[in-house]
């Protein structure tokens, strides 16, 4: 899952970007509101999390222009303009959620989730399909009730088919929710990762199905003759 991180107060960036890199997400940060207007038409996201007082262009009028754009990512504003008139313009304008400064870190998380989730249509924190389970609150799998141990991008990438299983996502997706701004895989680097996975899901009943010239997606095995 990608998120854009539009904070201009650097250290509570740094701060951020490395609590949620490290529950497993692919994080970008940008401080003005122009970059973030920029970084939002130019890439696809599942989440901004969106100060208001921003330099250069102000964080409503960043919503603004993102949803005038039909840009679908969920937005959480996260700022210290609190009052009602506010939360107000930010949700008719297009905000998810409105969370005010200072905040418990606990529950921005418990909040992102709940953004995530309902962002791939899912009423429940935990998901099942074949043999394994996806617990989005830990942000890892299960089979028969054991966890599985999957390396973190391996992980990121299961996490996504799986979201979407029986669904093909394209290769230009898979590395656009892979990657940040300052990182590169190419696409045989995936054919890599799916490879890989081919393997630790064998036994488990599932498979990763290539759709050619297209992406992959997550299907049931088919059974030995």
């Amino acid at each position: 899952m990608r998120i854009l991180l539009v904070e201009d107060n650097g250290t509570l960036a740094e701060g951020l970007s490395a609590i949620l890199r490290g529950s497993g997400y692919t994080v970008d940060v940008v401080g003005d509101g122009l970059s973030a207007e920029a970084a939002a038409t130019a890439q696809s996201f599942d989440l901004i999390i969106l100060d208001l007082n921003l330099p250069e262009m102000d964080g409503l009028d960043v919503l603004r222009s993102i949803r005038a754009r039909q840009n679908q990512a969920a937005v959480m504003i996260l700022t210290a303009r609190g009052a009602p008139e506010e939360r107000v313009r930010g949700l008719d304008l297009g905000a998810d959620d409105y969370l005010t400064k200072p905040f418990d870190i606990s529950e921005l998380e418990a909040r992102i989730r709940v953004l995530l989730r309902r962002q791939a249509g899912l009423r429940s924190s935990r998901v099942e399909f074949g043999a394994l389970t996806f617990d989005l609150t830990s942000r890892s799998f299960s089979s028969g009730g054991r966890p599985i141990d999957i390396p973190a991008r391996e992980l990121a990438l299961l996490e996504l088919l799986f979201l979407r299983a029986g669904k093909v996502v394209s290769k230009d997706a898979i590395i656009g929710s892979l990657t940040g701004f300052d990182e590169d895989l190419s696409a045989n680097a995936i054919e890599q990762y799916v490879s890989r996975l081919r393997r630790r899901l064998f036994a488990h009943g599932l498979t990763v199905k290539t759709a050619r010239g297209i992406g992959y997606y997550l299907d049931i095995a088919p059974e030995d003759p």
